[in-house]
This record gives C-alpha cells, sequence and structure tokens, in this order.
C-alpha cells in the first residue's frame, strides 16, 4: 500500500465505455479509488452496487468514484449495464495502475499461491494526494465506510 500524504501516482486508463481517463483530470475533486480483483465475482459486485447505491451522496460530497481491476473494456461494459452502476470503471489489463498503486500480490486460493488484486480503497485529495488507504476492505462495509471519511 501507498503511503499517505504523497502524491498520488498518475495512469491513463480507459473506461468501460473506452474513453481514457487520467487521474490529473479530476484535480480539484476528492477522489475515491477502489481497487477489486473481479467483475460478477459476489465481493465485487458487493462493493460496486454499494458504491453505485451511495454514489448520489458521494456527488453531494464533491467526490468522484473510480474502481479498478484488470477486467477488459468490454467486461465493465457488461457489469456496469448488469448493475446500473453510475461511475466510472477503469481497464487495466497492463496492469499498470494496479502496480504503481502496489495491490498486486501474492494471494493464497485455496492453497495454492497466485497473484492478484488484493482489495484496496485510497482517498485522494483536491491537491492529488493519498489522505486515507485501506488494504483488504470488505467489500460490502467500504461504500459507507468511505462516505463517512468524506
Amino acid at each position: 500500500m501507498l503511503e499517505l500524504n504523497t502524491k498520488a501516482p498518475d495512469f491513463a486508463l480507459p473506461d468501460q465505455n473506452g474513453q481514457m481517463h487520467t487521474l490529473e483530470e479530476y484535480k480539484g475533486k476528492k477522489v475515491i479509488l477502489y481497487f477489486y480483483p473481479r467483475d460478477n465475482t459476489p465481493g465485487c459486485t458487493k462493493q460496486a452496487c454499494g458504491f453505485g447505491e451511495l454514489y448520489p451522496q458521494f456527488q453531494e460530497k464533491g467526490a468522484v468514484v473510480l474502481g479498478i481491476s484488470k477486467d477488459s473494456v468490454a467486461s465493465h461494459k457488461k457489469f456496469e449495464e448488469k448493475y446500473g452502476l453510475p461511475f466510472t470503471l477503469l481497464s487495466d489489463t497492463e496492469l499498470s495502475a494496479i502496480q504503481a498503486y502496489d495491490v498486486w500480490k501474492e494471494k493464497n486460493m485455496y492453497g495454492k499461491k497466485t497473484m492478484g488484486v488484493v482489495r484496496t480503497t485510497y482517498l485522494i485529495d483536491e491537491e492529488g494526494m493519498i489522505v486515507k488507504a485501506f488494504g483488504k476492505v470488505k467489500a460490502a462495509e467500504n461504500p459507507q465506510q468511505m462516505l463517512e471519511l468524506l
């Protein structure tokens, strides 16, 4: 996990519609940047739907929500449409942001060691500084937890 009060690494990633996004373009807003393992898995769906339900409240507080996984643009589009997600999902198939934010880790799945994204959420302030970081977050609780922080 990255250190608090350090500049958040910039990125250039496509969203679920294939449009490119950089962190720099969100300067002046609070950014909730959450990394998750995969579209359409139970935990990831709970987390995304939680952020979706609370999204108007995040907007009221001047925050944007960005979800990042290594899934493809097409996978993100299906995930967005299936659950009516109102926020941006970024596709990081090259793992550039995932590695820059130090969330690509060895995981132990049923005794088998694999590499994967550890569910992590960062709160980035209007100046692009990391002000909070949560590793191994509980998917269902994370959206409410982040809203309370704002």
